[in-house]
């Protein structure tokens, strides 16, 4: 399915959030499909229950999924109203992070080459995680 990285800093419910929103804006999962069980992601992820929970809440709080009670959990359809909002909202995160770094004293071409990274993640290159340790005074 997807990997945790559990000695990451980031919660384990905030990687699974991203890793299934990743899989739902690919289509991997298609609107509609049935989601795992909470019970058998816990058992295939080695992870607690709850965690798993928690991690179905904040999908369907975003509005990446919905529940039907006795049945389970199921990909919502995105909506095209609701891509542009994202994008609206991607691209004002994207902007505050720029400023913040240019402000931490970041050059264009760093930020330019870190947009380059994501973008070959996106392909299917590998993306250099290692440079998060390498700059983090930066």
């Amino acid at each position: 399915m997807f990997e945790l990285d559990v000695r990451s800093r980031q919660p384990i419910y905030e990687q699974l959030v991203e890793k299934m929103k990743e899989m739902i804006i690919r289509e991997i999962w298609k609107p509609h499909e049935q989601l795992p069980s909470v019970r058998m992601m816990a058992k295939q992820l080695t992870i607690n229950p709850n965690t798993i929970q928690k991690a179905y809440r904040e999908l369907e709080h975003q509005g990446f999924i919905y529940s039907i009670p006795g049945k389970g959990n199921f990909v919502s359809p995105q909506a095209k109203t609701a891509s542009q909002e994202k994008i609206a909202a991607i691209r004002h995160d994207i902007v505050r992070l720029a400023a913040e770094a240019f402000f931490l004293g970041v050059t264009k071409e760093e930020v330019l080459q870190w947009i380059e990274q994501a973008e070959q993640g996106e392909r299917g290159g590998k993306t250099d995680d290692s440079f998060d340790e390498r700059n983090e005074n930066v």
